[in-house]
């Protein structure tokens, strides 16, 4: 792995989220989305788009001096279970997903829709790793583990 402190996981993501914003759409094969549902897939991306940035922000914001880009937690960071952390253990990845999610729908791209779908699953992935080492870092995260949703609230 490249990095001790899972700098490959932030490659990947960003390549993963490159592919959501640039990549292809859709392809000939692949039947286009109902004309008639235009003004409300647009409606609904832009509203999972707010909500993206908004739930990404705030939990940026939550976390304070603790951010890092990295899954690897800075040596002097604190546990935070405050804010949005009280309801999702990972609420900038939330963010993304919605983000992710609101742009495929959004521009009714099938392609992009998966590209979001394998942009969740990686999310999920990195965060395995990234409570692995929250949970070596802090004595109280396995607790914290059994009382808060992982990525979306309320579900998952």
């Amino acid at each position: 792995m490249m990095g001790a402190r899972g700098e490959i996981y932030v490659v990947i993501q960003g390549a993963l989220f490159a592919l959501v914003l640039f990549g292809p759409k859709s392809i000939a094969a692949i039947p286009a989305w109902p004309v008639c549902a235009t003004v409300f897939f647009s409606g609904l991306g832009l509203l999972l788009i707010m909500a993206g940035l908004i739930v990404s922000v705030l939990a940026a914001w939550n976390l304070g001096r603790s951010l890092t880009p990295l899954p690897y937690p800075k040596a002097d960071a604190a546990l935070v279970t405050t804010g949005l952390f009280r309801y999702v253990r990972h609420p900038i990845y939330c963010g993304v997903i919605f983000l992710a999610l609101g742009w495929s729908i959004y521009t009714q791209g099938t392609l992009t829709l998966c590209y979001a779908f394998v942009l969740a699953v990686f999310l999920d992935i990195k965060s395995r790793q990234e409570e692995v080492w929250l949970c070596q870092k802090f004595a109280d995260y396995p607790q914290y583990q059994k009382t808060t949703r992982k990525l979306i609230p309320g579900i998952y």
